[in-house]
């Protein structure tokens, strides 16, 4: 299967293959006992994808392209609502609830695009770890060293590898610290966090209603653009390539070079030292309000505050089938109070006021996306004290854009045949289409630096 949403236009459009084909080869992917699929999907849908992908076809005999991704196989979190599904989101915990009445608007805008669904992908219980292990629809392992059996990062694991695995030529999943651009540094994918209110929201289930955004997870930086246009409704002409000569970046030396180990800060300081070679200006800086974060959250911030909004009366019907690792967290939400919370909403508003004076001059941050390679799944299921270190290392760096509500590309920056590692640029709230553009052109600039 070719990988891009640009070469499997190509392919349709020159008639070298069908989106019947593509379905079909997505599908016995998926299905394949000795392939990942079974880890990777809650659901799927094999005749209402067939469905769509014989629509497609017949639309482009007719002349008609409804947009880049018509006709493609396209993955969805299983935290999206879809029409008479009771929406899991990673969990065994909702079976008996109410299904959903209609569809989410991105898989509204999705199935609108012309997009072939292929089904639901595997994610943390409730999009509450960045490390995607689930308890009840077992780990979909990393795509890089799967002979020692690595985490593929979360809480869009599957998404990531639906993607990696040719099951899909995007997966969509959702952001709240960092679950999309953390799979995607972990498993050698590009991963895109958008500005949270520039992809709606509704029929999605939350996590957090103040951090939570919709993102694609892809092969590419145009793909991501091209999926983030058709889920924002944006009908502005993508963004092209920037010029690297010339441009801004800082590099914050305040928490998020902390703890690296040598593959990501190998790969790291190449990336740097590339943008450098090609003209552009790589300055460092200090950001003390980053170190202030974990003081800002200590009571679980909004991702526990608002939690435990929504799961409380979910954790009384079925707590005892929760993930153990989960639910201790959501409840900590129930230590703050409401003046806690409003102290929280006004934090909040500062830090970004200070963090956004600080990164004002500059066309955006460079960070690595996760300080580490993926670790071994056995180690962290072996070990509490190890899960819950390593949850909040992987996390640290991308839940910082997250509380500035900011965007975010995470793209590949490792050598090829090395562990992935993921090179994050980062801009302030509707910095999207800049961001988006920036990340083509260093793209573009490790494709060249690897012929």
């Amino acid at each position: 299967m070719v990988s891009t949403v640009k070469e499997q236009q190509a392919a349709l459009a020159e008639g070298h293959t069908t989106a019947v084909a593509l379905t079909e080869e997505a599908l016995a992917r998926a299905s394949d006992p000795a392939g990942e699929g079974a880890r990777i999907f809650t659901r799927l849908y094999p005749e209402t994808a067939r469905a769509a992908a014989q629509a497609s076809d017949i639309l482009r005999k007719a002349g008609l392209v409804r947009t880049p991704i018509d006709g493609l196989p396209i993955s969805i979190k299983d935290l999206f609502d879809v029409a008479g599904e009771v929406t899991m989101a990673g969990s065994v915990a909702r079976d008996g609830e109410p299904a959903a009445t209609e569809d989410a608007t991105v898989v509204k805008r999705l199935r609108a695009a012309g997009a072939v669904i292929v089904g639901r992908t595997n994610m943390t219980e409730f999009a509450y770890s960045g490390l995607g292990l689930n308890p009840h629809y077992d780990v979909p392992r990393n795509p890089w060293d799967r002979a020692t059996g690595r985490i593929p990062g979360g809480s869009s694991s599957g998404a990531a590898v639906s993607v990696s695995d040719g099951m899909a030529v995007a997966g969509i999943g959702s952001d709240t610290g960092g679950s999309v651009r953390i799979p995607a540094a972990l498993c050698g994918l590009v991963g895109f966090k958008p500005t949270a209110a520039r992809i709606p929201l509704t029929g999605v289930l939350p996590l957090s209603t103040s951090l939570d955004s919709i993102g694609p997870i892809a092969h590419s930086v145009e793909c991501c653009a091209i999926l983030d246009a058709i889920m924002a409704a944006d009908e502005e002409p993508l963004p092209q390539p920037a010029d690297i000569r010339g441009l801004r970046f800082a590099v914050p030396t305040t928490l998020v070079l902390e703890g690296m180990d040598p593959d990501v800060a190998k790969a790291f300081q190449a990336a740097l030292a590339s943008l450098s070679a090609a003209g552009a200006h790589v300055e460092e800086i200090v950001i003390p309000e980053f170190a202030s974060l974990a003081a800002i959250n200590a009571k679980g911030g909004f991702t526990a505050s608002e939690a435990v909004a929504w799961h409380r009366d979910l954790i009384g019907r079925a707590g005892n089938r929760y993930d153990p690792r989960v639910m201790p967290r959501i409840l900590r939400g129930q230590e703050m109070s409401a003046a806690d919370y409003i102290d929280l909403l006004a934090a909040r508003k500062a830090w970004i006021a200070a963090v956004e004076a600080r990164i004002a001059g500059y066309d955006a941050l460079l960070l690595p996306t996760v300080p580490v390679i993926a670790p071994a799944i056995a180690d962290l299921l072996a070990s509490d004290e190890a899960y819950f270190a390593t949850n909040g290392l992987i996390l640290r760096n991308p839940t910082l854009i997250n509380f500035l509500n900011g965007c975010a590309l995470s793209v590949p920056c490792h050598a090829p045949g090395n562990a992935p590692v993921g090179l994050m640029i980062a801009g302030a709230a509707g910095a999207d289409r800049r961001i988006l553009a920036i990340g083509m052109a260093v793209e573009a600039l490790r494709q060249r630096s690897q012929k």
